[in-house]
């Protein structure tokens, strides 16, 4: 291992981040899963390296698949509803390119990718959000080449219309924002309730470990209900930090100088309030309101 070999792992670092997230859905599980890469490139004879990228991006593939499964048995046992980990992120202007890989981000996608198996899900992203060759694809599963694009057709038509489209305007995103965190304030819904779409879904993930709702709402009705009344009484006293999660606008909740909650809003192509993701589980909280992170 010389300083080459550690120049070629760092330059891929983001990207093997950036995949192993939206993989498995845990920053934490994420960047275990680079660490273990790296251990593994250490221990590689470089003469039967011909692919740096490929290697690692394969070495890392593998890796989250396996992961994935083991995780997706012990989340049979999770209390309430789960949400991928969030993470803050930074949402400057972008080329349309960076714009399309901040969009796979947001939590509402990540949920959508939790209808796949493992494998189909590693497929779908490299060849879909990371625009991997088929080959390469093929190669870092392990896979034939005919077999990985029945993985990725098949992903297609699970994921069906709720592919990553372009983001919504950040100034109509502080907008939803903004609306909504008066909705919880004041207790007053009808500024909110004219931009969100009939039918708008919350999903809130305590772990069990904190109180919040077990069970998703769906619906105008339910979810106003929910954030002008419940949300209000509990939450009115606290501070908010507008922060960027997951590649959108959204929030930090502050119960004095710690974080109690984050919040993740998601919008439709016309650019209504579709989805709230609520984070209360202090494990996935634990991170958040460190230094902005830039993954690919």
């Amino acid at each position: 291992m010389d300083r080459h070999d550690t120049d070629l792992f760092e330059a891929r670092r983001p990207f093997l981040t950036g995949l192993a997230y939206r993989i498995l859905g845990s920053l934490a599980e994420a960047e275990d899963a680079v660490q273990d890469t790296w251990l593994k490139w250490q221990g590689a004879e470089r003469r039967a390296v011909s692919n740096p990228a490929g290697w690692l991006t394969a070495t890392c593939t593998r890796h989250c698949i396996d992961m994935l499964r083991s995780a997706r048995r012990v989340r049979v046992d999770y209390v309430g509803a789960w949400l991928p980990e969030p993470i803050q992120t930074m949402t400057d202007e972008t080329p349309e390119s960076a714009m399309e890989l901040s969009s796979s981000l947001s939590l509402a996608f990540l949920l959508v990718l939790e209808r796949l198996a493992p494998k189909e899900r590693a497929a779908y992203l490299l060849r879909e959000i990371f625009d991997q060759p088929y080959e390469d694809v093929a190669a870092a599963l392990g896979v034939q080449e005919a077999a990985c694009r029945k993985l990725v057709s098949r992903a297609r038509s699970r994921v069906g219309r709720a592919e990553p489209a372009s983001l919504a305007p950040k100034q109509r995103q502080e907008e939803l924002l903004a609306a909504f965190q008066t909705a919880i304030t004041t207790g007053a819904t009808a500024q909110l309730a004219m931009l969100m779409t009939e039918d708008i879904e919350l999903r809130a993930d305590g772990g069990g470990k904190v109180p919040t709702l077990l069970l998703p709402l769906s619906g105008k009705a339910d979810v106003l209900g929910f954030l002008g009344d419940a949300l209000h009484r509990y939450w009115q006293g606290y501070r908010w930090q507008p922060a960027d999660i997951n590649g959108t606008r959204g929030a930090l909740v502050f119960d004095a100088a710690q974080i109690v909650a984050s919040v993740s809003l998601a919008c439709d192509a016309q650019g209504r309030l579709s989805g709230v993701y609520i984070m209360r589980n202090p494990d996935k909280l634990a991170r958040l309101g460190d230094a902005e992170r830039t993954i690919q």
